[in-house]
């Protein structure tokens, strides 16, 4: 039978007789000026797409191992930019918002990674090799490794330091969100989160909390408003609860022998882990624990929502140490200081001079604050007011706020997400974290608000009213839709 083959068309046995005299797999070793280019353009080969090196001249199924590795992470990249750009909440989610299943997706991720540099490294090392460097020009027998070792280190650098990332966002995300609280729904248009701060040494079983502040984020729009309440303030309401019921008239102050406590919210804790630690026999808070609480944070919650009278199911618990080192991580924050502040523990009896006991001063103007200095910043309350302190926290939270831009955070990422272990509890719930990062990124294109319940905001420090607290609060969350003036 007559074979309709085209007569001139190169035979399968012709094909592989071209493939193997080509000039990638069988070149004229004799020729420097050849062996030269040729291992130019195999290593530029091995950087646009690794594995292909190897099919052209060396191991084929070395190189299509490694043609398909990345092609696949390519794919994996394009999909992930993808998802970022048109679907940000599935990809969050799916990376830290699902649980379990976030707890996989980024372990995988990171081993992929981690695979990848390493075959970059085989792939490289092995396209050397394939140079066959001894051949090339004297000069080239530096250079291509020398480009060779740039290149590696740059591209399968990258790769590593990505792994890296996905495994610090798995151990922070471990560490800070083991417990949490219920997800609910935003209460009346905004979450509402009680933000404290203090040292959590150890042994400080009658830590009081330097500083109380309301977050309130709008739940549409992401508009920041935080509501700084004074330590001391006295005689405060509580919502509904256990504390309501021991004291309806308002919180008092107890002083016996043993255990007592003062009238101020800050003063909350002691009363309720100290001193009350098994009240009735049962706890006033016995679910606070298994929901990542505290019953200290517990009744400081139903005191917040008693002044302000709104919903606050969340809390996260600062740590002030660890406060200076996420400052440090951000790369420091912009302040401009009014007076001059001393920065130090403050005197060892009433009436000494600051000069005695500063160890520092914090001297006025705009200036970049590091970590430790803004930390003075915050707590520096002796040569003025517990209210000027509100404002100076309110300041610094401001700036953090501002410091928190992609590009600034990515760069980075690993002291950041390391400095996040100065939240050192918190009950939100993990998968809240995708919803209240999109609030975060909507909420720097808003102004940011504040409420002071201090003497200039209008507040009496000792008697302070809380039904024109709680007017106030809801006439700043919720103002009035001004009516257009009708033309004409």
């Amino acid at each position: 039978m007559t074979s309709l083959r085209d007569p001139l068309a190169p035979s399968r046995t012709g094909r592989r007789t071209l493939i193997e005299t080509a000039p990638m797999r069988n070149p004229d070793v004799s020729s420097v000026g050849t062996m030269t280019k040729r291992g130019w353009w195999l290593l530029a080969l091995n950087v646009l797409l690794p594995g292909s090196a190897q099919i052209l001249a060396g191991n084929r199924r070395l190189g299509r191992f490694g043609l398909g590795a990345t092609l696949i992470l390519w794919l994996i990249g394009l999909g992930t930019i993808g998802l970022a750009l048109f679907g940000r909440q599935f990809l969050l989610w799916l990376t830290i918002g699902s649980g379990p299943l976030s707890w996989v997706v980024l372990t995988l991720a990171q081993i992929v990674l981690i695979g990848y540099a390493v075959l970059w490294v085989i792939l490289t090392f092995d396209t050397l090799r394939l140079v066959r460097l001894v051949k090339v020009a004297p000069a080239a027998r530096i250079a291509i490794p020398l480009v060779a070792v740039l290149i590696l280190s740059l591209f399968g650098g990258g790769a590593a330091y990505a792994a890296n990332i996905v495994g610090t966002s798995r151990g922070a995300i471990d560490a800070v969100f083991q417990q949490s609280g219920p997800s609910l729904p935003p209460s009346d248009g905004y979450y509402n989160i009680l933000l404290l701060g203090a040292d959590s040494g150890e042994g400080r079983d009658s830590m009081r909390y330097d500083s109380i502040s309301v977050v309130s984020v709008n739940a549409e729009t992401g508009a920041v408003t935080i509501t700084g309440i004074p330590r001391d303030m006295p005689g405060f309401p509580f919502a509904p609860g256990p504390m309501q019921d021991l004291y309806p008239n308002g919180h008092e102050s107890y002083d016996d022998e043993e255990c007592g406590w003062g009238s101020g919210i800050n003063q909350l804790r002691t009363e309720v882990e100290v001193c009350r630690n098994d009240y009735s026999g049962e706890g006033l808070y016995p679910e606070a624990v298994s929901l990542g609480s505290e019953p200290g944070v517990e009744a400081t919650k139903d005191a917040a929502e008693g002044i302000l009278g709104i919903e606050i199911p969340y809390y996260v618990f600062i740590d002030m140490h660890g406060f200076a080192a996420l400052i440090d991580a951000l790369g420091g924050v912009q302040i401009s200081v009014a007076e001059r502040l001393p920065m130090g523990g403050g005197p060892s009896y009433d009436g000494e001079p600051a000069e005695d006991w500063a160890i520092g001063w914090i001297e006025p103007g705009d200036q970049l604050m590091n970590g430790d200095t803004a930390q003075w910043y915050a707590r520096s309350r002796y040569t003025t007011s517990d209210f000027d302190r509100m404002l100076r926290q309110r300041q610094l939270q401001a700036a953090i706020l501002a410091q928190f831009t992609p590009q600034n955070v990515l760069t980075r990422f690993n002291e950041v997400a390391a400095a996040g272990t100065a939240i050192v509890a918190t009950d939100l719930p993990q998968d809240k974290l995708p919803e209240f990062f999109d609030l975060l990124m909507k909420g720097k294109e808003q102004p940011f608000g504040s409420i002071e319940l201090t003497p200039d905001g209008g507040i009496d420090e000792y008697e302070p009213d809380y039904a024109y607290i709680q007017q106030l609060v809801q006439q700043t969350l919720h103002p009035p839709t001004p009516t257009p003036e009708p033309e004409g």
